[in-house]
């Protein structure tokens, strides 16, 4: 989750994640390089007077900046198309998650499981304890197992919502009627948050998403125990 002062991308939980975290590294340092050049240029101009008539036409330095620009979007699209591949492939997913958006919760249904569902709301802020976070806890969390590909389905029981856990790059759109899904993959044991990414209505900022990711052999004690 996000702490204090944090100027940068919350630490990936995901390898897609992770990927958009390296590819935004990668994209700055081409920016960093662009904007060293242009302000040396610049500052070259400002301190010094060129008066010569062979610098009115350049025939060479018109087409490198033709090309140059070329080379750099290649470099930057190249990932970029890459990783939208990888976002929007489901690979063979060992279970799926059903979320549906309601104002102003979230429900959820295990769907390879029966009669696993649950609502999920967040904690009021009367209720919040010292190990509780304010606006991110909810009272019914997600459980899921890590190292294991999911498929997530999303949809909407009555107006526009939007799933989203920052720290596994994952952000779907939840529509009434329709039926968006992606997939992900959690690294690492933990509890991760993220909210409705979505201006849904007056509370839309109190629908909070709350994930704890654990082993498999967990994941299956805490299934049984509902049964």
């Amino acid at each position: 989750m996000t702490t204090w002062l944090n100027m940068s991308l919350q630490d990936g939980a995901s390898p897609i994640m992770e990927q958009l975290i390296f590819f935004h590294d990668h994209t700055l340092m081409i920016m960093l390089m662009i904007i060293t050049t242009v302000m040396y240029m610049m500052t070259t101009l400002l301190w010094n007077k060129h008066t010569s008539r062979f610098m009115l036409e350049g025939q060479l330095i018109e087409t490198t900046w033709t090309i140059a620009p070329a080379i750099i979007l290649v470099f930057i699209g190249m990932p970029s198309l890459r990783l939208l591949y990888l976002m929007d492939e489901i690979h063979n997913p060992t279970m799926t998650l059903k979320a549906v958006g309601h104002q102003w919760y979230w429900s959820y249904e295990y769907s390879d499981f029966t009669k696993l569902e649950f609502d999920s709301y967040m904690i009021p802020q009367e209720e919040n304890q010292t190990s509780t976070f304010r606006l991110l806890d909810t009272d019914n969390g997600i459980v899921l197992p890590m190292n294991s590909p999911i498929r997530l389905v999303v949809t909407a029981a009555d107006v526009l919502h939007s799933w989203t856990i920052p720290s596994l790059g994952v952000k779907t759109d939840a529509t009434p009627g329709r039926l968006n899904q992606t997939s992900f993959s959690i690294n690492h044991p933990g509890i991760l948050y993220g909210q409705c990414s979505e201006i849904c209505g007056a509370n839309h900022s109190f629908m909070p998403i709350t994930i704890e990711s654990v082993s498999a052999n967990h994941f299956i004690n805490w299934v049984s125990s509902l049964s």
